[in-house]
């Protein structure tokens, strides 16, 4: 029996790899993609990187301008999701199954919930620069909204998962909604829901990059304007630091996840 089990499970997985390769090589015959033509050209591209991209003496001057512009996009990416995240709180604890009002309301804060999350920040930058045009508020309101969509899902699972058992404890000595809220709910979430918005701040600091070449703000279009200017050392400049803020904020992050975990 548990021999048949198993042969089911290879059997699955098999099938599974044999769907997902035919998948490839499908994708790779309609989109006309050359796989050896693309690998063989990776020494190509190592080789221009090493001669053309990288920082010169030259470019540190650019620095501060740099720094500027980085600041602008931690700071957006900050205030959009700490902002997220009160609306998410609030639409987690009518959309989770142990503290929602009744199930139709918490149905609808669901769906809208899932709306939200299913739209990347990429496409809510486009949508949103119809009404505010190139500049940083646009940046803010596209990861707002990406943000308040996965928060909230998370902050969901959350509060269902962690407690479940302390609401039910204090419902059976009487205790009102609100007191439940506060007493409990938020109490015994809390270490988990501060681990989630710090992971999206890390997120949305990488998205802001790419937002900023659709918004015309923040360090990506910083990035984006040397690059195309072709001043690839001051562009490789923006590159480092990026990847060393984002590091830094990484290393922060996960410092204050085990203060409080």
């Amino acid at each position: 029996m548990q021999a048949d089990i198993f042969a089911k499970k290879k059997r699955n997985t098999l099938a599974f790899l044999l769907l997902l390769g035919a998948v490839t090589i499908l994708a790779m015959i309609i989109t006309e993609y050359n796989a050896l033509k693309g690998f063989a050209s990776i020494p190509k591209a190592i080789q221009w990187g090493m001669a053309n991209f990288y920082p010169t003496a030259e470019s540190l001057e650019k620095l501060p301008v740099i720094l500027e512009k980085l600041q602008e996009t931690l700071l957006v990416s900050i205030a959009a999701t700490t902002a997220a995240a009160v609306f998410a709180l609030l639409f987690s604890i009518f959309g989770s199954n142990t503290t929602r009002v009744n199930a139709f309301f918490g149905a609808i804060t669901r769906g809208i919930a899932t709306v939200f999350r299913n739209i990347d920040v990429a496409a809510w930058a486009l949508i949103l620069l119809f009404s505010f045009g190139q500049s940083a508020l646009t940046g803010y309101f596209a990861l707002f909204f990406g943000s308040f969509g996965f928060l909230t899902r998370a902050f969901t699972e959350t509060i269902d998962e962690v407690s479940g058992g302390s609401v039910e404890a204090l419902k059976a000595t009487g205790a009102g909604y609100f007191s439940i809220i506060f007493q409990s709910v938020i109490p015994s979430s809390i270490p988990q829901l501060i681990s989630w918005i710090l992971f999206m701040i890390e997120t949305n600091i990488r998205s802001a990059t790419l937002i900023g070449l659709l918004t015309g703000s923040g360090i990506g279009f910083t990035f984006n304007l040397y690059y195309k200017s072709l001043a690839y050392d001051t562009a490789s400049l923006v590159v480092v630091v990026i990847i060393a803020a984002i590091l830094l904020i990484e290393y922060a992050s996960n410092y204050v996840r085990k203060v409080i975990l």
